[in-house]
């Protein structure tokens, strides 16, 4: 059975952030099996099961969101590790739990990674015209400084990939698209190189698998992060529904936004409201929860092939 989880509690370990889903905890490594000394200074990453729309985190938790995220991250670092390596230390969770805690838990939501320093982009592979990338387009012919063939339309497929970054927005605010030069004034041209060929050859990488399975990778977003060494590896979360637009291949259909394995029948229900999208956000009928978190299940067994109870 799924765990329900809105927000961690371990005592003893020190609290370093609670974004929008995750909890990271520093772990120390002096506590923690021998082999973890040599990854250096250590995370403990939790995705609870909290839920965000428009930016602002909701009252009510997606029962077992946190595990299937988790489950579908570790399942893409794993695929996508002969590409570019990952956080992942491979060090069982239980073993950097504070004692009296509930493993179980923990056991599917939680990883035990490097601490890295993180690139303040974000990096976004589009391989399709939507979202923030089809205003930007409608308004100016292009993203991020790239120009665009005229006449595309809403959700057409793009003739290649393109790489996208975004500002990292603080809790609350928006992240705004930005050009490729603007991205190596903030990170140097080593770096913004670098994490442009990750982004891209991780996406037509995961985009060609999805779609044998029969799922269109619209765009995701990657975070990266260097080690002491200037090692650059990926983080985070990857290639989940939080981060990324994936469609139903036989519901695709150019010039409309399909539908997608994500929380859109949240937005579609907040929409429905007299809501202003500033916090405190609504409470969630039972419904539009319990739908949500069957996406999410039918995104992580159509993906990874496993199944949720």
């Amino acid at each position: 059975m799924a765990t329900t989880l809105l927000e961690s509690d371990l005592p003893g370990l020190t609290l370093r952030h609670r974004g929008k889903v995750r909890d990271v905890f520093d772990l120390t490594p002096d506590a923690l099996p021998p082999e973890a000394r040599e990854y250096g200074p250590l995370l403990l990453i939790v995705a609870t099961d909290r839920l965000s729309a428009f930016d602002v985190v909701l009252p009510d938790p997606i029962p077992g969101k946190g595990e299937m995220l988790c489950q579908i991250s570790n399942f893409w670092f794993e695929k996508t590790a002969h590409i570019l390596p990952n956080h992942l230390t491979g060090i069982d969770v239980a073993a950097a739990l504070p004692a009296g805690v509930d493993a179980a838990l923990y056991a599917k939501r939680a990883v035990v990674t490097r601490k890295l320093k993180p690139v303040p982009v974000e990096a976004i592979a589009r391989g399709y015209l939507i979202g923030s990338g089809w205003k930007d387009y409608q308004r100016t012919g292009r993203v991020s400084g790239i120009t665009l063939p005229d006449g595309l339309r809403q959700a057409e497929r793009l003739p290649e990939p393109i790489f996208t970054p975004s500002t990292k927005a603080a809790v609350g605010d928006h992240d705004e698209n930005i050009d490729f030069d603007t991205m190596v004034k903030t990170v140097g041209a080593e770096l913004a190189e670098q994490v442009r060929d990750a982004t891209l050859r991780i996406y037509r990488h995961a985009a060609n698998y999805a779609a044998e399975r029969g799922i269109l990778l619209a765009d995701t977003k990657f975070e990266f992060g260097t080690d002491a060494d200037g090692r650059l590896y990926v983080m985070d979360e990857m290639l989940t529904p939080d981060s990324s637009r994936y469609w139903p291949a036989d519901e695709y259909e150019v010039g409309i936004s399909p539908p997608s394995y994500d929380k859109q029948f949240v937005r579609d229900y907040l929409e429905t409201l007299d809501w202003n999208k500033t916090a405190p956000g609504p409470r969630l009928p039972a419904e539009v929860i319990d739908r949500t978190r069957a996406k999410y299940a039918e995104a992580l067994q159509r993906l990874a092939g496993i199944a949720v109870d």
